[in-house]
């Protein structure tokens, strides 16, 4: 783990360095092969992309240079804006490579810094060249950060999303007690990436403390003060029925506080459906995004409850694009057994979808995960499904059967969870202190790109 601070363009001088050096793996050298197309299979099967090595010219020592300049100098909101590189040798596991950048000159008009760039290993110059950026003016500082494990990612299912978000403005969304160090940090990040315009709400002192300690400047940011949790999420709650806010994000209380806030008779954000929790799984060895719902609210949902936990989770579907999902109602087999009642269930629903009681989807059920999500057990077991082998949507039996499944994804086979919770009148993410940049940045673009469909959905 390492802090992260940015430095500005008027504190850059001429002949500032910066280096840094890594040792290759061969699993990060396998990546660089498929990033930049390097790639013999017969060799990348064995283990080994190319006979000769990985040719420094496919990304790898490039993608260090960048790494640098976007982290270490000038560091985070760096933005490269051109770059003249020179590529020579090759890479292969085991190889260190140290990356050295030295601002060279300064454009005070357009704010940009050139720097010169050069990676070595032992004593061969792979890259030399010049990569001018445009340097940040806002500071930033991240407490806490790591180094990720390398996952090999047939797609990143995140980029169009993030993109989509990026084209709208802003969302007012309340922070809801955002006293510790995770919860604040989601937010600041979610903000300067114009996901959100944070409103904080909570205790002033806490959340000052929370911010001093990580480094966070909170002078352009709304705090709202309250004296405690429940006050936090009954305040909050409060904004958005009065129309300020047009989202909710968790802090640091517990969820159950700030639900129960949600659900208030005569005081919540109720709507005709049942509150639900979505998650939106980006699966390295799957190829399309992997929604799983509920996994983090209803209990023991009955066939009533999942008809709305359907309808949720079919209506976020339909805003990122698809307007027709494939729908898995999930069970541990794939026949109609009245011993398990969620066989039962299954079959009611898509006799429900048949007859037009749940639109906009194609819904099969039951299937077995392995049928649902792989074509091949699909044949296996002579399953002839529209949905077998290709789900959109997992609907899980219970929330027990749910929440296992998310997180054998999330910590066997390296999946992202994004998740929101919807039927309320706003959207809610419901952040976790297990979830890193990535998933809590593409939580806030689903949240953005709902809280926009519901504000344009409510115009006449």
């Amino acid at each position: 783990m390492e802090a992260l601070s940015n430095v500005l363009f008027d504190e850059i001088r001429v002949g500032d360095t910066a280096s840094v050096s890594r040792l290759l793996s061969a699993t990060e050298v396998e990546a660089l092969a498929l990033v930049g197309g390097d790639v013999d299979a017969f060799h990348i099967a064995e283990g080994r992309p190319g006979a000769d090595g990985l040719q420094a010219e496919s990304v790898g020592a490039e993608a260090l240079l960048s790494s640098l300049l976007h982290q270490r100098l000038p560091g985070p909101g760096t933005a490269i804006v051109a770059q003249d590189l020179h590529f020579d040798g090759t890479l292969h596991p085991g190889d260190e490579l140290v990356a050295t950048v030295t601002a060279k000159a300064k454009r005070a008009d357009a704010r940009q810094v050139v720097f010169n760039c050069r990676v070595r290993s032992g004593d061969m110059d792979l890259v030399t060249g010049d990569v001018t950026v445009r340097a940040p003016e806002q500071r930033m500082h991240y407490g806490e950060t790591a180094t990720p494990s390398i996952i090999l990612r047939r797609t990143d299912k995140y980029a169009k999303l993030m993109k989509a978000a990026e084209a709208l403005p802003p969302v007012p969304t309340a922070v809801v007690h955002p006293c510790s160090h995770d919860s604040l940090l989601a937010a600041i990040e979610a903000a300067e990436r114009g996901l959100i315009t944070p409103i904080l709400v909570g205790p002033e002192a806490e959340i000052r403390e929370a911010a001093a300690a990580a480094g966070i400047d909170l002078s352009s940011y709304t705090i709202v003060t309250t004296d405690h949790s429940k006050a936090s999420a009954a305040k909050a709650v409060a904004l958005a029925r009065e129309g300020q806010v047009h989202a909710l994000m968790k802090g640091s209380l517990h969820t159950d506080e700030l639900l129960g806030a949600v659900v208030a008779s005569a005081t919540g954000l109720r709507t005709g459906r049942r509150i639900s929790h979505v998650f939106a799984m980006d699966v390295p060895a799957y190829p399309r995004t992997l929604f799983i719902t509920d996994v983090a609210i209803t209990i023991l949902p009955t066939l009533e409850d999942k008809v709305d936990i359907l309808k949720n989770a079919i209506d976020l579907v339909h805003i990122l694009g698809n307007p027709e999902p494939k729908v898995a109602i999930l069970s541990a087999v794939e026949t109609v057994n009245p011993k398990i009642p969620s066989t039962l269930e299954a079959a009611a629903l898509c006799k429900m979808a048949e007859r037009g009681e749940i639109k906009g989807a194609v819904v099969d059920g039951p299937l077995a995960f392995d049928n649902a999500i792989s074509e091949e057990a699909a044949r296996t077991k002579k399953i002839k499904s529209p949905v077998a082998g290709k789900a959109d949507i997992l609907l899980v039996p219970d929330l027990e059967a749910g929440n296992m499944l998310a997180k054998q994804l999330q910590y066997l086979a390296g999946a992202d969870a994004a998740g929101l919770a919807l039927g309320a009148r706003v959207p809610i993410v419901l952040t976790s202190r297990a979830d890193n940049v990535r998933t809590r940045l593409a939580s806030a673009a689903l949240m953005k790109l709902v809280a926009h469909a519901k504000r344009q959905s409510a115009r006449p």
